[in-house]
């Protein structure tokens, strides 16, 4: 599939909307565009993982990566949640980085956004929390990568953060995760989404 998200698809004929999510007392304004992830809407995943974020925030450090961020509301979304952390966001599709900029600007909030390759231009082992809607598309050994190699990119007792589909591989998940990590916990399900988190102790003694 030559067309889907997880490429540079910027050949494709621009056709952007402004799409509404709303959280809290907030209400974001997102542009949107053909060749980008769940265009007509917040898809329910990452609403999902946002709320299960807000929830969870105590456990949340104050340098916080999002992983395939798409047009941008996860990143964007915490970052006016919680003002004083910092926020990057990451995605290997140009036209998505350019909506989550166009995005970032149009709600007034700080984020360093840029186009990866999973994390090929991301350096050392800064991040407090890693938060990623796996692009499930790109296949499985991509997926797995996101979440081998945030282990090395987190700092220690740094935290990654999973929303996915039980019909597209959860329970794999969490005992992939749980090899790379020694832990991983399902904060929540909900109509099949599966929020995974795991925790990068120096012991790896808690097991899921």
């Amino acid at each position: 599939m030559n067309n889907h998200y997880f490429t540079d698809n910027r050949h494709l004929p621009e056709n952007r909307k402004e799409i509404t999510f709303r959280f809290w007392y907030f209400s974001i304004h997102l542009e949107t565009d053909n060749g980008v992830f769940s265009k007509d809407q917040v898809d329910f995943g990452t609403n999902v993982l946002i709320h299960t974020l807000l929830n969870e925030h105590q456990r949340m450090g104050d340098r916080l990566l999002d992983v395939g961020c798409g047009y941008g509301p996860i990143g964007i979304s915490m970052k006016l949640a919680f003002p004083d952390k910092q926020i990057t966001m990451i995605d290997v599709n140009p036209r998505a980085v350019e909506l989550a900029k166009v995005n970032a600007k149009k709600n007034h909030i700080d984020a360093y956004i840029l186009v990866s390759n999973v994390y090929q231009e991301i350096s050392g082992n800064t991040f407090t929390d890693i938060i990623t809607n796996p692009p499930i598309r790109a296949g499985k050994k991509i997926v797995y990568q996101i979440f081998e190699e945030a282990f090395e990119h987190l700092s220690d007792n740094g935290n990654l953060w999973v929303v996915i589909r039980k019909a597209q591989g959860a329970k794999s998940a969490v005992s992939f995760i749980t090899s790379v990590f020694g832990n991983c916990e399902i904060l929540d399900k909900e109509k099949g989404y599966f929020i995974l988190f795991a925790k990068k102790r120096i012991d790896n003694l808690t097991k899921c």
